[in-house]
């Protein structure tokens, strides 16, 4: 019964990584539209790009190490 708990918490706990990835998605293709509307702030704007996929990439990991967390550590 734990067990079975254990895996459900896990699997709901992954599901913030198909929103991390969403996330990820939408910040480059806001990148590649910035650049196609003004091209002289490329440089600029893939700075903020790399920051919020960073800060995106962050909430991913912090997901999977719930899941690990719900899997491996809790009884």
């Amino acid at each position: 019964m734990l067990e079975g708990a254990k895996l459900i918490g896990a699997g709901a706990a992954t599901i913030a990584l198909a929103g991390a990835a969403i996330g990820i998605g939408n910040v480059f293709s806001s990148l590649i539209h910035s650049v196609a509307r003004n091209p002289s702030l490329a440089k600029q704007l893939f700075g903020y790009a790399i920051l919020g996929f960073a800060l995106t990439e962050a909430i991913a990991l912090f997901a999977l190490m719930m899941a690990f967390l719900i899997l491996f550590v809790f009884w």
